[in-house]
């Protein structure tokens, strides 16, 4: 009796395991398509990742360290008298130059000066016009070169 029940539970198992490849084989037929999309999403998928890992690998590159020096100056400032008087430069542009080479806004050399911001303007478009200059940081470079600045 041990062996017919035996024989029954492996022919049991022998007949769950053919329907088992039967419904995967039905599976696979019914849903084909599905599937291949799937494996080929995941190798575009895993080129992709790889490419752009490949392509944005950072190299590696010298670490270069600055420091800054203080250099001292040569002596102070002496404003170049000759190259204020030959552009007719007023004693106010030159306050306005000096604001704006330290980096302010007209809003904040109006502040300072107790002006409106349009006083600032009209003086900084005469100075500009005097230095033959268009923008503020122009304006910076050229007073500098003439010793209007330090």
């Amino acid at each position: 009796m041990k062996k017919s029940i035996l024989l029954y539970g492996v022919c049991g198992g022998l007949l769950i395991a053919a329907l088992k490849v039967i419904e995967y084989r039905f599976l696979v037929l019914e849903h084909s398509l599905e599937i291949y999309g799937g494996l080929i999403a995941i190798v575009f998928a895993s080129v992709g990742i790889w490419l752009g890992l490949t392509l944005t690998r950072t190299v590696e590159v010298e670490k270069v360290v600055v420091r800054e020096i203080a250099v001292p100056a040569s002596g102070p400032f002496i404003r170049n008298a000759a190259a204020v008087s030959e552009r007719g430069i007023t004693p106010r542009e030159l306050e306005i130059l000096e604001h704006i080479a330290s980096g302010k806004s007209t809003r904040e050399i109006a502040a300072a000066l107790f002006v409106t911001e349009n006083t600032v303007k009209t003086h900084a478009s005469r100075l500009f016009g005097k230095l033959d200059v268009n923008r503020r940081t122009q304006a910076i470079v050229e007073g500098k070169r003439l010793g209007l600045i330090p």
